[in-house]
This record gives C-alpha cells, sequence and structure tokens, in this order.
C-alpha cells in the first residue's frame, strides 16, 4: 500500500486532522499528540491542503464510540466541501472493525479521501481495489493488536489469581493499595469491614429477612464506596455470596485462596450461603437452549430477526419474529440450515492472488510496526 493513487487534492482543499493517544499518561505527557499534529501540518502545508478542524481523542480504542472520532464523523456529514482525513496510520484511526466500517462509509458516501500519511497511502473513492483490500487488512491487523494486548493483560492478571493476589479493582470493603513487592494488593477498608461483618451476623442469625438485614446496614451509612448512594437490596445479595469476604474469590470460573485478610470466617460464610440457598430451593430456573444460529441472520423476507424453536421437544426449527410487522416467511428445519451454511463454507476459496496480498499486507504491517518502536524508543 506504498503507492500514491493518482487522484491528488486540488491547491486549497479543505481537510480536518485527527490525532490519538492511548493513554492520559501520554495524553499528560503531550508528546504524542503533538509529533502527531506537527507531521499531519507539515503534510497539509506541502499539499497546499486547508485543514478547517482537528479531532484529538485521549482514551482507549478497544470499543468504539470515542467522544471525538464521532464529532469528526459527524463534521464530515454536515459540511460537505471538506473531503479530506488526514491521520499518521491506520491504527490511530481506529483499532477495530466497527470504526473502520463507520470512516469507509464516509469515503464511499461522501466522497472523502483518507491520508495515512506515515503509510504514504491515500485510500478513496479512486483507490485501486487491491489499495482497498490492504487498507481492510490493515484494519483487522490493528483490531489483531488491540486483541493482543487484550490478551497479555488476561494472563497477566490470571497470573495474579493464581499467586491469591485479587486482579481487579477491590470490592466494597476493600482498597487497592501497592505491596511491599510493589505488586497492587487490596487491604481492609477498615471503616466498611464492621458493617459487612454486622451485615452477615444479622443475616445468618435467621431471624430477619433480607430486606430487614439491608435496611440495618442503610442505617449504619453503609454506602458504595464511589456513588456514595446507600447499598440496595441487590447489592447486599451480592456482598453475602461473594467469598471474597471470607478469604477465596472467583475469577474467570475458578475460585482461588487470596492472600489477602478475610472480613469474615468461613463457618459465618457458608451458614449465609446456606441460608440463601433454602430462601430460594423453591424457585423455578428455566433453562434457555442454545440455539446454533441465533443471532447469526435475519428474516430475509422483512429484515427481521431470527430466532430458533424446539418443536415436540426435539425438532429445532426457525422462524422470523414479526418485529417489523406480520411476515410470510415460513419456519425452516436446522437441519436444512445446516446444510446451507456447510455448502456457503465450502465455497470459500482463496485463490493465489488474495494470498499475495494478504502476505504483502502482513510483511508490510510488520515493517511499520518494527520502524514505529524504534522511533519510539529513539
Amino acid at each position: 500500500m506504498s503507492k500514491l493513487y493518482e487522484a491528488m487534492p486540488t491547491s486549497g482543499a479543505e481537510a480536518v486532522i485527527y490525532a490519538r493517544v492511548s493513554s492520559r499518561e501520554q495524553e499528560r505527557e503531550g508528546f504524542s499528540i503533538q509529533a502527531q499534529q506537527r507531521l499531519l501540518h507539515d503534510y497539509a502545508a506541502q499539499r497546499r491542503l486547508k485543514i478547517v478542524r482537528e479531532f484529538v481523542d485521549v482514551e482507549t480504542a478497544k470499543t468504539t464510540g470515542r467522544k471525538h472520532f464521532g464529532e469528526m464523523l459527524k463534521f464530515l456529514s454536515r459540511n460537505r466541501t471538506v473531503t479530506t482525513i488526514l491521520v499518521e496510520k491506520t491504527d490511530r484511526l481506529h483499532r477495530n472493525l466497527a470504526d473502520w466500517a463507520k470512516v469507509w462509509e464516509k469515503v464511499e458516501n461522501l466522497g472523502v479521501d483518507l491520508h495515512l500519511v506515515k503509510e504514504n497511502a491515500i485510500i478513496g473513492k479512486n483507490a485501486s481495489s487491491n489499495e482497498k483490500f490492504i487498507y481492510s487488512i490493515k484494519a483487522s491487523l490493528a483490531k489483531l493488536y488491540i486483541d493482543n494486548l487484550s490478551e497479555e493483560a488476561r494472563k497477566g492478571m490470571l497470573e495474579k489469581a493464581a499467586q491469591g493476589i485479587y486482579p481487579s479493582a477491590a470490592p466494597l470493603g476493600y482498597l487497592n493499595t501497592t505491596g511491599p513487592n510493589g505488586k497492587k494488593i487490596i487491604v481492609i477498608n477498615r471503616e466498611l469491614a464492621p458493617v459487612i461483618r454486622h451485615l452477615y451476623e444479622t443475616y445468618a442469625a435467621g431471624d430477619v429477612s433480607l430486606d430487614d438485614a439491608c435496611a440495618a446496614a442503610r442505617s449504619t451509612g453503609f454506602a458504595l464506596n464511589r456513588s456514595g448512594r446507600p447499598i440496595s437490596r441487590s447489592t447486599a445479595h451480592k456482598i453475602l455470596r461473594n467469598p471474597i469476604f471470607m478469604g477465596e474469590f472467583d475469577w474467570k470460573g475458578r475460585r482461588y485462596k487470596g492472600t489477602h485478610e478475610p472480613i469474615v470466617g468461613r463457618d459465618l460464610w457458608q451458614a449465609v450461603q446456606d441460608r440463601l440457598d433454602r430462601r430460594n430451593a423453591k424457585r423455578y430456573r428455566r433453562v434457555k437452549h442454545d440455539f446454533a444460529y441465533a443471532r447469526l441472520m435475519t428474516c430475509g423476507h422483512c429484515g427481521a430477526a431470527i430466532v430458533g424453536e424446539i418443536k415436540k421437544g426435539k425438532y429445532v426449527y426457525y422462524h422470523c419474529t414479526e418485529h417489523k410487522g406480520t411476515c410470510d416467511d415460513p419456519y425452516t428445519r436446522e437441519r436444512d440450515l445446516d446444510e446451507q451454511f456447510a455448502a456457503v463454507l465450502e465455497s470459500l476459496r482463496f485463490d493465489d492472488e488474495i494470498l499475495r496480498l494478504v502476505r504483502a499486507a502482513l510483511i508490510e504491517s510488520h515493517a511499520d510496526m518494527h520502524r514505529h518502536h524504534n522511533e519510539a524508543i529513539e
């Protein structure tokens, strides 16, 4: 994606700048945003582009909804004379496919050109199919990069859990702090711990309801850490169910013995669990069936969602929800869908040209990442 297509902007064409950093620390240092802006202003000056607006985001981009990213897209929709987006490189603009789709809509529908300055590329309606394809691959690789960061973070948290260290924000009754070895740990909140212990003791006694125990806790001023609101019945229930208060904690489906100080003893905690279990013993919990194709399809007639249903206790059928009005779409057997999906999957083929483009994009992306890494070190 190193060759620029020939539709260069005319003198005086209007443009917007988008810059982003992925942490508040970078923003406080000021270097990364300023470096991006300086690069993009120099680029605009060389090509006689008129910058009419700058948009800056300082936050992580794992999810969509960045404030100024959204404002930029709205600005482009309202100001059709602005036909250019200047950005340092692909992963500054988006790190997920949802953002990529939003930008691509502006490129296709509004005729906006996207200039990826460090990648020496311009993507627009006149770009070649190869350039568009490689751009989409780079967007996917950016998504892979952020997913890999998340995966490494999860691995680190699992390792902490295995060591008995609670790996997340301290629950009500505890505080986050740094231990003697420099690791983040949780310690008892001496103000709230007695109230939590009293909540356990009150409910375990068996002569009060959960509502009464919760009301007694609220009468002592027991409140949520951040909001300061009195605890609700549901919060009290979560506290009574949470094993962290007796020295253990659940993390990613497993229970670990913690190194933190417990607030209540194991026997008291278990007595509360027994009472809660008895209270719920007569409740009927409906088990939902996990339909294989749920949320994968929409109705071909009206576009509404498709849902599954079990007939005669064993046959699975899918049909339209008719959320958009009466629909004549008939029921479809899951067995027929199995055959259709299998046929679609078997028809997928990647020819040598597609594989060559994927390989080229991977090599170029790796080179970009290596170069940017070295620049950051310098």
